[in-house]
């Protein structure tokens, strides 16, 4: 994933921006502040509001200035952070100060059964972007709803035998009869590291099945699940904003 634009961080930061001018002119005014936007996952196991975040690289950002004091997120959430590095005295918890954040849907693998086919549901779905990061699995999607609650899930299907000596997984959306009548988008992290046991070597290959809009045969990504910390990313996806905002409730 490519460094991220000014225009990016506009988007990151504009709800923000309207509420506290002041916070909006000390932003742009700030010209020795370099701005990071970051994928990660939280580790924040004393309910604090001045937590640990870990980037994909596994490299430990410490929160030690926020300004959103009231924001706790669960310890294991995924969380996409606007923040600035204070200082690399210490190069395994580096100081931060936090000054957005955003909760991503985290969720697990779901082993479906024929009691719960019903329940997970099997709409359809657009798939904009779609990487692994440190053993979670990041979906980048969008849906036609209005109001009600939707269901997002992988899901894994033991009933379905495949010979390719690939990983295959379901990414299924229940749209819970929702009316189509706006493109909503958002991001889910699905943590993959129940797929390691009883494998020998250090990585997978995964063959991911969507039903897309408007196509008859199922849409499949590959995509390969080296163990283990990557690279570190920045999020720069172009709905940045819209996953945030605009979704009423996905689960």
């Amino acid at each position: 994933m490519k460094s991220h634009s000014k225009y990016l961080l506009l988007l990151l930061l504009l709800p923000l921006m309207m509420a506290c001018k002041d916070f909006f002119n000390d932003i742009f005014n700030d010209k020795s502040t370099v701005y990071h936007v970051d994928i990660a996952t939280v580790k924040n196991p004393t309910l604090s509001s001045k937590f640990f975040f870990v980037l994909d690289n596994n490299q430990i950002m410490q929160i030690t200035q926020t300004d959103l004091p009231s924001f706790v997120p669960k310890d294991g959430q995924r969380i996409i952070a606007n923040y600035s590095i204070l200082s690399k005295v210490d190069s395994t918890n580096v100081p931060v100060k936090l000054f957005d954040a955003s909760s991503v849907l985290t969720k697990g693998i779901f082993k479906i059964t024929p009691a719960t086919q019903d329940s997970i549901g099997n709409d359809s779905v657009f798939v904009r972007d779609m990487w692994i990061g440190n053993d979670f699995l990041n979906v980048e999607f969008s849906y036609w709803g209005f109001n009600r609650t939707h269901f997002i899930n992988m899901v894994s299907d033991a009933s379905k035998v495949f010979t390719d000596g690939k990983t295959h997984l379901e990414f299924r959306h229940n749209g819970n009869g929702d009316t189509p009548t706006y493109l909503l988008r958002g991001i889910v992290s699905f943590n993959l590291k129940s797929l390691q046991a009883g494998v020998t070597g250090n990585s997978l290959n995964l063959v991911i099945h969507v039903k897309v809009p408007y196509k008859t045969a199922v849409q499949m990504y590959d995509v390969t699940y080296n163990f283990g910390p990557t690279t570190s990313t920045v999020y720069t996806g172009p709905q940045l904003s819209g996953f945030m905002k605009d979704l009423p409730s996905m689960h």
